[in-house]
């Protein structure tokens, strides 16, 4: 990142300006054969420091003088929310789409150098490549005429070849890891002489370098978060020591002046009633913003629907129905015949005690004088009245009138706004946060426009509609009008309207091509893309059926992933379809947007075609060596080491866990399980992970099991993701998660409390999804302990309790959030900790037998054995104390013996909570009688510990199954 970007965006100085620079990014190196991508290209950065109020309608402004027409191609905003870990900056906004191409990133800075900006600024790169091909009408950017006699390609061509190929083949990898060293120390030394321009020279030489390693595939995820770690230290001290210069030369820019406030507007006592009910009408509030992200449309709504009329309540203000809509640039609250004041209220406020509220002659005391005061009644409209327990007390009876309701929602709105959370928010200006910049409000009661101010806006009764429509702004003269504003523009509120729509056209259209797409696979994208528009256009593109001859995998995660396109299928075989829908935004030139669309789709198959076919030259044991050239963590050795440690593991594993015919198996799959991540596909695609290495399995000719648990190795992938299925895919997977435990937390990188680099959290969940799931007999500490010799660094038993605590505290946390009691979980987990499976089945079903209550016999059973567990617990007892029934006085003695030997043959480690709640119950009577009979703690020792020994061994039977003192109760 441009130094003229990075430190001039940090601290108080505006910063207005704009510049083109070469951007090179070596793992975009295609040999000059991707239409689209290249390892060098031009941008043109524009900084907008502070915002300035519309820079959206500025950079739709700047296409127009382009010469690209906004009113013909189809211009979108999409989420894209950009971080620079290396520099420890981020921010909020998106990607900027034209027919399906990214031609601009448009961000607003929130962190640079892990300082938050006091004055978030505006970044937006042009990529001037992309655009000139769309101006030019080209297809490939080396036929872009740049001069009259002379192409990008006849001027570019050979450097872009030449430098792919160091940037993926020839880039030394040693070389290039101790230039990263000496680049760092050459940073350091810069800052110890307090020069912040070039200690940040050298950070960009750093971050090159780290690029170049990336390319060559040679960094693993845990020498990633090191190097992250090391450049965004650096970053931090630049920007801190750049802040500092700049205070000490008196920042010559001056400083940012903070926002003006809004103007008021005047407020009109009532709302005009004109043709309408006197004492009502309708509401409508607009919240327009720049595009919000689809998670975030909903997650306002939500929030929205949940509070509007609990707030409607406590307020007093009656209505009719509420209905909450939004689409991505607005969140609409419409409520139908709302009281134009609020309800007046009757509060009945106790006051001081009779006996002290009056003097001797009646005359109101001192006290009732200043409770009046305070409340604002008269002396004279007290009345007295006994409380629940006789004592008589002065009472008052303050009547609230209602307000307007204009006033009152002018008051409670903002607070409504600003408690609105979203994953990630931002500033733009001023110290609001929302999910994106607001730049409107609409408020209307009737015709009246409420004096609503928020995030520096003042509403009005102006709404905005499609930018590219002839009128962008339009007055809503009453707010029973506003929907039908929108719908003048084809704007649908509604998202459930809007989602509809969308759908009946994909239909529509897969009639007309044969197809088929079943609601439920693409309903994810449907959600999606109902958040991504509002005013939908559905435009049909096709794709040249070669491309076909690509795993179906692949072209659907580029369709649905990468562009957000519905893919079509053969209704019979689930074959693709060389057809696509795109869903564009209002009203466009379709044959222009599907043109576009189309070449951005096939230069993303050629992509993926190009890697591909790259991948087929070598076997998938072949990928596996180069793994060797891939770092896992920097005392646990490279991708191709742990590769073998999770081979040798899954042969343990596989008998371990009752897999031992399959063993074979699962050792073929594990030797090519993290093979993929070497090819070509995987690394451009990481979601294709497992999947490619499955369909290249295949096509080397291995065994269907094999390649299925090779693609199972990985799963799940993330919360909710299908879990494997087959014995080798769960011994492979179960075999990869014990090794990172293991090895990660024995080279010091467990998960703090605000950090987990590694995702070891991650890890621990999936290994209890996959256990838990598929019902596994496992032994956490004993495939913890066959682990641990295997990993290149000694791992103590104290380490290896570590990784076993971390993964019951994983599961002990999962087992409560899927709603099981905490007392229930303890329970079961003091006992059982070390086998997910029977744990969980354990919990669930003692929640159950809680549930029931009396109905079950758990309550009596553990009564029966909270007075032997108390009274073991409390005594020092010789551990070789024995049961001498020679020394029994009572029949009930002999009888608790006869019952505890016969339970405890039922007894067993395994068995279910049920199982052992109905063992148990048989000896609830005899130990009843037994204490009814029995004093246990007598004068004579040694019948006092025969009998404390028979009291033992019965405490003792639920031991490995249940720890009842942990349950409420006991």
């Amino acid at each position: 990142m441009n130094p003229a970007t990075f430190l001039r965006v940090t601290g108080p100085e505006p910063w207005n300006v704009c510049y083109p620079e070469p951007s090179v990014r070596p793992d975009d190196s295609r040999y000059g054969n991707n239409p689209n991508r290249v390892q060098r290209h031009t941008q043109f950065q524009v900084i907008m420091k502070p915002d300035p109020g519309n820079p959206q309608e500025l950079y739709l402004g700047s296409l127009d003088a382009l010469g690209i027409d906004t009113q013909a191609h189809d211009i979108r905003f999409v989420e894209d929310n950009w971080e620079a870990p290396v520099l420890g900056a981020w921010g909020l906004g998106w990607e900027v789409w034209c027919d399906g191409q990214e031609i601009t990133q448009f961000t607003y800075f929130q962190q640079a150098g892990g300082t938050p900006l006091p004055h978030p600024a505006i970044e937006i790169t042009y990529g001037l490549e992309r655009i000139l091909m769309a101006l030019q009408g080209v297809q490939h950017f080396k036929d872009i005429q740049y001069t009259a006699s002379m192409t990008y390609g006849e001027l570019f061509m050979q450097n872009e070849y030449e430098m792919s190929c160091y940037n993926l083949d020839e880039a030394n990898v040693e070389g290039q890891r101790q230039r990263f060293e000496l680049y760092q120390q050459e940073a350091q030394r810069m800052l110890d002489k307090r020069l912040p321009v070039p200690a940040y020279d050298h950070l960009l030489k750093l971050s090159h370098t780290f690029n170049l390693l990336d390319a060559r595939g040679a960094v693993g995820m845990t020498e990633r978060a090191e190097c992250f770690a090391t450049m965004r230290h650096l970053a931090r001290q630049v920007t801190g020591l750049w802040m500092a210069r700049r205070e000490e030369l008196g920042h010559p820019l001056g400083t940012i002046a903070p926002p003006a406030e809004p103007e008021p507007i005047t407020i009109h006592p009532e709302a005009s009633t004109s043709g309408r009910t006197a004492d009502s009408a309708d509401f409508v509030l607009e919240v327009g913003s720049e595009e919000l992200p689809p998670d975030d449309v909903m997650t306002a709504v939500q929030q929205l629907r949940d509070r509007v009329p609990a707030l409607l309540d406590r307020l007093r203000l009656g209505h009719g129905e509420v209905q909450i809509e939004a689409t991505p640039r607005r969140l609409a609250l419409l409520i139908s015949q709302l009281a134009v004041h609020q309800r007046g209220a009757e509060n009945k406020l106790r006051g001081p005690p009779a006996k002290v509220a009056f003097g001797p002659n009646g005359s109101p005391s001192k006290a009732l004088l200043g409770f009046c005061k305070k409340n604002g009644v008269q002396a004279d409209t007290v009345f007295t009245e006994a409380d629940s327990k006789g004592t008589e007390y002065v009472w008052a009876v303050v009547k609230q009138p209602g307000r307007a309701t204009a006033e009152v929602l002018a008051e409670e709105l903002p607070v409504l706004l600003a408690s609105l959370n979203f994953k990630r928010s931002m500033r733009w200006r001023g110290s609001t946060a929302f999910s994106r910049p607001l730049r409107w409000l609409l408020a209307l009661h009737g015709s009246t426009a409420l004096p609503l101010t928020y995030a520096g806006i003042s509403a009005s009764n102006t709404t905005r509609l499609l930018r590219n429509s002839s009128s962008p702004l339009h007055q809503v003269a009453h707010a029973d009008e506003y929907q039908g504003a929108l719908q003048q523009q084809n704007i649908v509120l509604s998202i459930e309207g809007r989602k509809q729509l969308i759908w009946e056209a994909v239909e529509a259209t897969a009639g007309i091509v044969e197809g088929h797409l079943s609601r439920a696979a693409a309903q994810e994208l449907l959600d999606e893309v109902t958040n991504l528009v509002e005013a939908p256009t559905v435009v049909l593109g096709n794709f040249d059926p070669a491309f076909l001859s690509l795993p179906k995998e692949v072209l659907v995660m580029v369709m649905r992933k990468h562009q957000r396109y519905f893919p079509f299928y053969k209704p019979a075989t689930q074959d693709l379809l060389p057809f696509f829908i795109t869903v564009a935004n209002g009203p466009i030139d379709v044959p222009t947007v599907k043109t576009g669309n189309e070449a951005v789709l096939r230069a993303r198959f050629q992509d993926a075609q190009f890697f591909f076919q790259e991948d087929l030259k070598r076997p998938l044991a072949e990928f596996r060596e180069l793994l060797s050239g891939t770092l896992f963590q920097k005392d646990l050795g490279t991708l191709l080491d742990k590769s073998k440690r999770v081979e040798q593991l899954t042969g343990f594993l596989a008998s371990h866990m009752g897999f031992a015919e399959h063993q074979a198996a699962a050792e073929a799959a594990a030797r090519l399980a993290l093979a993929d991540l070497a090819t070509a596909t995987v690394t451009e695609m990481t979601a294709l992970a497992g999947v490619m290495g499955r369909i290249y399995a295949l096509r080397q000719g291995e065994q269907p099991d094999v390649a299925q648990a090779v693609f199972e190795s990985v799963l799940p992938r993330h919360m909710g993701d299908a879990l494997p299925q087959t014995p080798p895919g769960i011994t492979v997977s179960v075999a990869d998660k014990v090794d990172s435990l293991v090895g990660l937390i024995g080279a010091g990188c467990a998960p703090t409390a605000s950090a987990d680099p590694s995702g070891l959290r991650r890890i621990a969940n999936g290994l209890l999804q996959v256990l838990i799931g598929n019902n596994v007999p496992f032994d956490l500490p004993s495939a913890l302990e066959q682990a641990a010799p295997l990993q290149p660094i000694p791992i103590s038993q104290q380490q290896i309790q570590q990784v076993t605590d971390f993964v019951i505290r994983r599961l002990e946390q999962g087992l409560v959030d899927g709603g099981a009691s905490i007392e229930a979980v303890r329970a079961v987990l003091r006992q059982r900790p070390n086998s997910p499976a029977l744990a969980a089945a354990s919990v669930h079903q003692l929640q159950a037998e809680l549930s029931r209550g009396s109905s079950s016999p758990l309550s009596k059973v553990m009564a029966a054995f909270a007075r032997p567990t108390r009274l073991v617990s409390s005594q020092a007892m010789d551990s070789n104390a024995q049961v001498d029934e020679q020394l029994f006085e009572v029949e009930e003695e002999r009888q608790l013996l006869a019952s505890y030997q016969q339970v405890a043959s039922k007894v067993h480690r395994t068995m279910s909570i049920p199982d052992f709640l109905t063992a148990t119950a048989e000896i609830v009577e005899p130990v009843d009688a037994y204490f009814d009979k029995v004093f246990v703690m007598t004068d004579d020792q040694q019948v006092k510990l025969s009998r404390l020994a028979l009291l033992r061994q019965i405490a003792s039977l639920s031991e490995g199954i249940l720890d009842f003192s942990q349950l409420p109760g006991f």
